[in-house]
């Protein structure tokens, strides 16, 4: 497995962590975030970090390596994943990834477009319109002038929308155009891993998570982040958890109405991430349900025979 790097992804609740530590230890591996929101310093609860003693149990790579309030992008994290995972094979290690941000993902085992395309004031305008207009017609606009795009973007997916709009009015063509040509697959072997629970079984898993996360000081994370200075507008607190606290803590909802809310976008996250991750044929599905346990799993992952016979396609 000297070029081999394996994969360990799925929604949110499913069990990553766990697995990717136990099989860290069992190949003498190094673990490489992909978690678009574990890359911040002090975003630890709310964006299910491994806890000291697992980081300091496992050499762990891209988590803690920014600011709040840095800019940080899915581009920015192809860069630095590939020399982090060819380090580690140079040094006759094992990576193993591991996340559910499935543009990180992508980014580091197919590259992504990062282009020059980029003006505030265009931006702005196309945001304007998405106010007065309706993410409707702008998803309309999309499909007309760049249709496989639109087939990669969900329609309610305002920022990735603009996006493309943005490009093409500044490049003339399409952004899916200008990612084949400057994207370039990464020279090591991806070996995809995708963990899979009932829905309803995930769904409860999730519940747990949140009121465990709740238990484990939440609300006071995030107190603690406004106080330290950093802007509820940032780019990194508008994320899942984060958001509804900061909507409590202005006084929007009650506590009870703030938890049931990030339980609610909590599942709808974790559909979407399986929306997306059910595209990729690569990825061979592990029915975790079916494991009599986590070893199990690990052992199914590194062994080829076993992946044959047990694992679901």
């Amino acid at each position: 497995m000297q070029d081999n790097v394996i994969v360990i992804t799925g929604p949110t609740a499913s069990g990553k962590t766990e697995i990717s530590i136990k099989l860290a230890l069992k190949k003498d591996a190094e673990i490489v975030s992909a978690d678009s929101r574990q890359i911040y310093k002090y975003m630890d609860i709310g964006t299910a970090k491994p806890t000291q003693e697992e980081l300091q149990t496992v050499k762990h790579h891209c988590i803690n390596i920014k600011e709040p309030d840095e800019f940080f992008n899915a581009g920015m994290y192809g860069k630095v994943s590939r020399k982090i995972v060819q380090d580690i094979l140079k040094r006759k290690k094992l990576p193993v990834v591991v996340g559910g941000s499935g543009l990180y993902i992508r980014a580091l085992t197919e590259g992504i477009f990062e282009g020059e395309y980029r003006d505030t004031a265009i931006r702005n305008k196309l945001k304007n319109e998405l106010n007065e207009k309706g993410q409707k017609e702008l998803f309309s606009r999309l499909v007309n002038v760049d249709p496989k795009s639109a087939e990669k973007i969900h329609p309610h997916d305002a920022k990735r929308i603009i996006r493309a709009l943005e490009v093409y009015e500044l490049a003339g063509e399409p952004i899916s155009d200008l990612q084949i040509r400057s994207t370039k697959k990464a020279d090591f072997t991806p070996l995809f891993f995708g963990l899979q629970w009932p829905r309803d079984i995930l769904y409860k898993r999730i519940e747990e998570r949140v009121d465990a996360m709740m238990e484990a000081g939440f609300v006071d994370e995030v107190k603690n982040l406004l106080n330290m200075g950093y802007s509820p507008d940032l780019n990194s607190l508008d994320s899942l958890g984060y958001r509804e606290i900061i909507s409590y803590l202005k006084g929007n909802c009650n506590y009870s109405t703030m938890v049931e809310e990030i339980k609610k976008n909590t599942r709808r996250f974790a559909k979407k991430q399986l929306t997306w991750f059910r595209k990729d044929r690569r990825i061979t599905w592990i029915d975790m349900y079916e494991c009599s346990g986590t070893q199990e799993v690990v052992d199914m992952i590194l062994d080829s025979s076993s992946l044959r016979k047990k694992i679901k396609e």
